[in-house]
């Protein structure tokens, strides 16, 4: 039983990776509506099979209306007091990163 867990968890993540890289092409030829659509059955996919999202994958995509972000297109980067700070131009919301790692390996 417990193989056969696994197993279904391997295969949720790689449709994870799978349905966030077509949701990057699909971006990128300005089918956002499209993009949006992947982006959410990943996550119902994460949640069905308690799989992570990939951190490189949790940054590219609003929390709120789950549209992917493209910086300059659909969304805006600033850096604020050691903080990255994303803000979605779709539904307007805010999501703030900590950037500390960076700036301490950069003092070194």
């Amino acid at each position: 039983m417990r193989r056969i867990k696994k197993e279904r968890k391997r295969i949720a993540f790689q449709r994870i990776c799978w349905l966030f890289k077509q949701a990057e092409r699909r971006a990128f030829e300005n089918r956002m509506e499209l993009a949006s659509r992947y982006i959410y059955l990943a996550r119902k996919i994460s949640m069905r099979y308690l799989v992570r999202i990939p951190k490189k994958f949790k940054r590219r995509f609003c929390k709120h209306c789950y549209s992917y972000l493209i910086p300059g297109k659909n969304c805006r980067v600033r850096l604020k007091k050691h903080k990255i700070v994303i803000t979605c131009l779709n539904c307007k919301n805010i999501m703030r990163y900590p950037y500390l790692k960076e700036i301490k390996l950069k003092r070194k």
